[in-house]
Parts: C-alpha cells; sequence; structure tokens
C-alpha cells in the first residue's frame, strides 16, 4: 500500500492505510510513504502486528502533532503521542516521528509498547520525554536513529537497544529516565553512540532513575563537552543509588573522564561487556534476534 498525501497513492493518511491492513497479520504488510507532512496522531493498535512503516526519505516523511500534558484537551504524558506502537512486530524506516508541542513540559513524539519493534535511520524529534518505552515487556531495537529533546527525553520501562544513534540535547537536563523493574536484567542499552548538545547545553546527565531500578549503559559511544564530569544523578533520593545500574565501558569524547563519575556508577569490566549482545539482551521465554545491517 502507498500513502500520498497529494491522494496520488492508496491512501491520504497513514492511519487509514494501518487500519486497512488485516488484523493479527502473520507476514508483514508494508506501507509506503511518499515525502510530506502528515498531521495525524497515529496508532498503530495491538490487533495490527507485523506491519512495516517504509518511508520515501527520513527527512521527507514527518508524522507530526502537538499534544502535551496539561494541555487544554487534557492530556498527561501517557496520551500526550504523536505516535502510539501497541501492535507487535512493528518496523519503521526512513520516518520523522515529531511532537511539535514545544518546551510546554511532557510531550511524546513516539510512544512504543508492543514487542520486537524496530526503529531504523528514523528521528525522533521533541524536548521533554520524547521517546517514551512504556512497558516492561516490550523489546525495541533503534539503529542509526536521531533523538533529540531537554529533560529525560529516553524514557520507561522497556528493554531497548540503541546502535550508532545520535543522541542530541537541546537544554541542560537529563537524557534517560529508566523505569526497568528489578525482574529485567537489562533496560536501556547505547552501543557506539554519538551524544551531541545545542551551545547552550553545557550541563547535561546521562541518566536518572524514574524508578529505583533503572538500568542504563553506554558502551563505546561519543561523549560530547556537555555531559557533566559525576554523570548520573539519583533524582533526590539517595536510596536510589543502592537499586540502580548505570555502567559505561570504554567511552570516548571530552565528556567521558571516568574519574569524576558519581561513586555509584560503574565502569565495566571487558568479560562484563561482553554480556551486552543484542541475542543475550533480547533474550527470554521466546528469544528474538533483529537482524542490525
Amino acid at each position: 500500500m502507498t500513502v500520498a498525501p497529494d491522494g496520488l497513492g492508496d491512501y491520504r493518511t497513514i492511519q487509514e492505510a494501518v487500519m486497512a491492513v488485516r488484523d493479527f497479520m502473520q507476514v508483514r504488510a508494508t506501507i509506503f510513504i511518499k515525502n510530506g507532512t502528515y498531521r495525524e496522531k497515529l496508532v498503530i493498535p495491538a490487533q495490527k502486528t507485523n506491519i512495516t512503516l517504509l518511508g520515501e526519505s527520513r527527512d521527507g516523511v514527518i508524522i507530526t502533532y502537538g499534544d502535551y500534558s496539561g494541555d487544554a484537551a487534557g492530556h498527561t504524558t501517557y496520551t500526550s503521542h504523536t505516535v502510539r506502537v501497541q501492535g507487535n512486530d512493528f518496523w519503521a524506516e526512513n520516518i520523522t516521528f515529531e511532537n511539535s508541542a514545544g518546551p510546554v513540559g511532557q510531550a511524546v513524539a513516539l510512544h512504543v509498547e508492543g514487542d520486537r519493534a524496530v526503529f531504523r535511520h528514523c528521528r525522533m524529534l521533541g524536548h521533554q520525554d520524547t521517546l517514551f518505552l512504556a512497558i516492561e515487556n516490550s523489546r525495541q531495537y533503534y539503529q542509526d536513529c536521531y533523538i533529540e529533546g531537554t529533560t529525560d527525553f529516553i524514557f520507561g520501562a522497556s528493554t531497548a537497544v540503541f546502535d550508532r544513534c545520535v543522541i542530541h540535547s537541546k537544554s541542560n537536563s537529563y537524557i534517560t529516565a529508566a523505569s526497568t523493574t528489578p525482574r529485567q536484567a537489562y533496560g536501556l542499552v547505547f552501543r557506539h553512540c554519538r551524544l551531541t548538545a545545542a551551545p547552550e547545553a553545557q550541563k547535561v546527565y546521562l541518566g536518572r532513575p524514574w524508578r529505583p531500578h533503572a538500568r542504563t549503559v553506554f558502551l563505546h559511544s561519543e561523549l560530547g563537552a556537555h555531559i557533566t564530569a559525576a554523570g548520573w544523578d539519583n533524582w533526590r533520593d539517595p536510596k536510589n543509588e543502592q537499586t540502580a545500574f548505570y555502567a559505561e565501558y570504554q567511552s570516548t569524547g571530552p565528556g567521558s573522564a571516568a574519574a569524576g563519575r558519581v561513586p555509584w556508577a560503574r565502569q565495566l569490566r571487558a568479560r562484563e561487556a561482553r554480556r551486552y549482545t543484542l541475542a543475550r539482551i533480547f533474550a527470554g521465554p521466546a528469544p528474538w534476534l533483529p537482524t542490525p545491517d
């Protein structure tokens, strides 16, 4: 199926195309999206499985909406999304997901709760709470993506891997806010990522624990000068230092110095770092192995 805003495709809106896919598909249904700005509050329902959204170009296909927590419509963080993915085995490539509300508080661009979700060559644009990794039983893989925001702009309870992504901070604040549960062996894992910042962002923390057992690890990543020496924050609760797992391995760049890190964060040994493979991270009762480029 093809979506085009000029009417020259099968559908004018992405939501129409999604709803035209048969429920609980066992084979992949691909929706090709032509360049254009799609002002939609898009939902991939739980019964719409094995859907691929394939954009014509990453910067040319923009899905955008402007809801935010506390707006006149009464939205919360959990309902402010521009795009919400509930169906399993979702795939997106060459697409920009944007919340256009601006710096007004929590405003989610992409909310993912389906299992085995893959995003390749995508952009997630927003301010606070840009990317919501919503639930514990969700495994997500991000490759060669650009994710920007201000506060806690990558947050939630899912197990997620970010490979070769650019993580861009727009103000002094916190990048991640994991809410990993005690039952999970892995939370947010960043591998070979590059952390950049706007000029006004000069004191940025790698993360703080939204919930006590937050787990976040950066491996082989390049950290800009905007990353504060302490690296991590306890969210004003020293008890979180006993339960959160924050670690790095072979970070590079001006923000990577281990000497100034908070004493309760870790620098992994080589043996420990070798555990951070896709097969291990995404293991479980039904193991999953995404196929990266």
